[in-house]
């Protein structure tokens, strides 16, 4: 399963949830479905938003788990 790693970047960047949800002007709810890794899909501008704020590569965004 390929998992969405937000949180731990977050910690490396010293930055909250709070400060990433503000920068991407997402409905909360959707955010945070999306930080959970509880969405099916996540849209291209979403992955890209995500690099430039978290200074990241896609590569860093997400790992793969043997579940």
């Amino acid at each position: 399963m390929i998992k969405l790693d937000v949180l731990n970047l977050l910690k490396k960047n010293n930055r909250t949830k709070y400060w990433l949800y503000k920068q991407l002007g997402m409905s909360y709810q959707n955010f945070n479905k999306m930080i959970n890794n509880e969405t099916k899909s996540i849209r291209y501008e979403n992955i890209e938003a995500l690099c430039l704020l978290l200074n990241c590569t896609p590569d860093d965004l997400f790992v793969f788990t043997g579940d």
